[in-house]
């Protein structure tokens, strides 16, 4: 069964809780998502460490339930 981007973004912030997170449906099927998750404490971490924080929130969902996830993260700005 499809997660829905509530679901995602829940799980993402429950883990990080700091984050900024904006999900869209790329081919409106529920399975395919873009998501740019923004949180100062990813600050200091290189991007692959960025990813894998947020891979870790999603709890082994990425390729089950999760299909495909096109991620962009990054430290606020200001």
């Amino acid at each position: 069964m499809p997660m829905d981007a509530a679901e995602i973004e829940r799980l993402i912030k429950t883990n990080i809780p700091d984050a900024q997170v904006s999900i869209r449906d790329l081919a409106g099927d529920g399975d395919h998502y873009a998501a740019t998750v923004l949180a100062e404490s990813f600050r200091g971490k290189s991007r692959v460490q960025q990813h894998q924080l947020v891979y870790k929130a999603l709890q082994g969902q990425m390729g089950g339930a999760l299909h495909a996830l096109a991620l962009q993260t990054g430290v606020p700005e200001g």
